[in-house]
């Protein structure tokens, strides 16, 4: 459930992030929402891949 949920909310703030670059297609924008989603999708991996040991 956990997962679902956590998936659910990064698919929300793409879809707002990619509204935003639709409306306001700037580079500098671009090049920030860019490294947003990067660094959500980063922390969405490492919180839920398995811990070894």
């Amino acid at each position: 459930m956990n997962l679902l949920m956590a998936f659910l909310a990064f698919a929300t703030l793409v879809g707002f992030l990619a509204i935003l670059v639709i409306h306001v297609p700037r580079l500098d924008l671009i090049a920030v929402i860019a490294v947003t989603v990067l660094l959500a999708a980063w922390d969405l991996f490492t919180t839920f891949r398995p811990r070894k040991g």
